[in-house]
């Protein structure tokens, strides 16, 4: 194959849950109330899969949704990257069963697992493969069903999570100095412990004992992963702009992961950037960790918000601990 002078995103998609779970629906599981969640979090309401409704699923219905914007047909998919920490198996790769459901003939793919910043990363895996030569397009989904590991009796965490997935269509271009320009990526275990769900892997296999406590549920430290946040969200736009040679001006929007208002206000704040050109959705969806961010991005697109011809910055951080960022020029 060529070897292209750039990677588009020719297409974006996203999908949740009918199901809508209130802040006032918390208040009959845990000592709780919508003013303390919005107060605190941002967030007003969030999306829970069905039962029989697995994260393909969800990966799936966003993928059409990709394929149906670019113009596209599953028979033009080279390479799936599904970002994920709710995977349907411990294996196989839910890329292959992706694949399967959508009727992609023939392609290659693989999972990938960076908790909320597996998307950005994502897309730095398929601009990477594309710009070699090794495919000519990619399908990059963040999904996740995280109810199926969220703790409801767990006042703090419970009422952070959502489900639902985003997906971005990548393509090779020949015009330069366009699409995906710019990534990073990075990683630091001393914090692993801050956000973890202790037991299902090698490390501590489930057992009867862990399950009755909850070991195989999300657990989080959530004051040391808010100074966290708040810090690599500044780092990485202002990074994403020195490295770009960017102003405040020439960005459109800037998309972080929906974590929490209040650490994406404050991180806005010392950044200079005008409140509206932050994308927010965390309100209708809550914190869906890896499908935050293209989620995030379909609907600013969507909505108008990004434009051909536009820049965007995305920004992601969470477990691991973990962090990435990418440029787009639309």
């Amino acid at each position: 194959m060529s070897h292209p002078r750039s990677v588009k995103i020719i297409g974006t998609g996203f999908y949740v849950p009918e199901r809508i779970m209130t802040n006032d629906d918390f208040t009959r599981l845990v000592d709780t109330s919508d003013e303390w969640i919005v107060t605190r979090t941002g967030i007003r309401q969030r999306r829970v899969a069905a039962e029989n409704e697995a994260t393909s699923d969800l990966a799936v219905a966003a993928a059409r949704e990709a394929l149906k914007d670019a113009g596209r047909e599953p028979a033009d998919v080279d390479l799936v990257i599904i970002s994920t920490i709710t995977p349907d198996h411990i294996f196989p790769a839910t890329a292959a069963i992706v694949q399967h459901k959508l009727g992609i003939p023939k392609c290659g793919g693989f999972d990938l697992e960076a908790a909320c910043s597996g998307f950005v990363c994502g897309l730095a895996m398929a601009r990477g493969a594309i710009m070699a030569g090794i495919v000519r397009s990619a399908l990059v989904i963040g999904a996740e069903k995280l109810s199926a590991i969220t703790n409801y009796k767990d006042r703090g965490s419970c009422i952070l999570f959502g489900d639902g997935a985003g997906a971005a269509l990548l393509e090779g271009s020949d015009e330069p100095d366009t699409g995906v320009i710019y990534n990073t990526l990075g990683i630091d275990g001393v914090g692993g412990h801050l956000m973890i769900v202790p037991a299902g892997g090698t490390a501590q296999p489930v057992t009867h004992q862990n399950l009755d406590e909850a070991a195989n549920k999300m657990v989080i430290q959530g004051r040391e992963v808010y100074r966290f946040a708040v810090d690599k969200m500044q780092e990485l736009v202002r990074d994403a702009m020195a490295q770009c040679h960017l102003t405040v001006d020439d960005v459109a929007m800037v998309v972080p992961h929906q974590v929490n208002t209040r650490i994406i206000d404050s991180a806005v704040g010392r950044l200079g950037f005008p409140a509206e050109k932050i994308f927010v959705n965390i309100d209708k969806y809550g914190n869906t960790s890896a499908a935050s961010v293209p989620i995030a991005l379909a609907e600013a697109r969507r909505q108008g918000c990004i434009r051909d011809g536009q820049t965007a910055i995305l920004v992601a951080f969470g477990g691991g601990l973990s962090w990435a960022s990418a440029v787009v020029k639309f």
